[in-house]
């Protein structure tokens, strides 16, 4: 599919319609469902803290990359507040979160970064290192608005556990929609700027990430573990 900026269509028009049945998938999922009813066992939700620890120091990375490789001072600025707020919410929420789980950060940290979390990782590095700053804008974009999407449906839907209340309040707040909606007007605007192909690049790039945003739930719903 080529994601072409015209009248009708923007470039994150074209993104995101590439990535709906992933995203209805995502829904769909019994790790989001069981957030909603409250019936997500304690050590799904666990394992997916321990691993978004992991996986935000290496996305705050990413951004941080972003930020040096960004057109102008104004994204710089935006990225580099992105990129410090990724490690707000590794060590704040999650040590929260930890503690609610009977565990601490620190024992967190002790934890293997799982297979998911490591190939998830290695994509978006690899691409805002190696790739142009559409392609590695493109690679981060999922996390942000796939997050804010799920955040805001399942805001309107609740749950009755408090703690996974919590978390979706953490996404579905307008400050953190605010934020995407920031990034994704970036994305258009120098989505309209790029060639054909360069556009077609980065919109790869996004429905890698976005199928590794429902990896990462299925790996946390599995509790995977590495093979051997």
């Amino acid at each position: 599919m080529t994601c072409q900026p015209s009248s009708l269509t923007t470039f994150s028009d074209g993104l995101w319609d590439a990535v709906a049945p992933t995203y209805q998938e995502i829904l769909r999922h019994p790790f989001i469902t069981g957030l909603v009813d409250g019936t997500l066992p304690r050590e799904a939700f666990r394992h997916f803290v321990v691993q978004d620890s992991h996986y935000l120091r290496d996305y705050a990375r990413a951004l941080a990359v972003c930020a040096a490789r960004a057109p102008d001072e104004e994204v710089t600025r935006a990225f580099a507040g992105d990129a410090v707020g990724a490690i707000a919410a590794e060590r704040e929420m999650h040590a929260a979160f930890m503690a609610d789980l009977g565990g601490s950060a620190e024992e967190a940290a002790a934890q293997p970064v799982g297979p998911t979390t490591r190939a998830y990782t290695s994509y978006v590095l690899a691409t805002v290192y190696g790739g142009s700053f559409l392609d590695g804008l493109a690679a981060v974009l999922p996390c942000y608005w796939i997050y804010a999407r799920v955040g805001a449906d399942l805001l309107a839907r609740s749950s009755p556990d408090p703690l996974y209340r919590r978390w979706i309040a953490a996404y579905g707040n307008e400050e953190f929609q605010e934020t995407v909606r920031r990034v994704v007007a970036l994305a258009d605007r120098l989505g309209a700027e790029a060639t054909e192909g360069q556009r077609a690049r980065a919109a790869e790039h996004f429905r890698a990430t976005a199928r590794y945003e429902w990896m990462f739930w299925d790996a946390a719903w599995r509790r995977e573990s590495w093979p051997l």
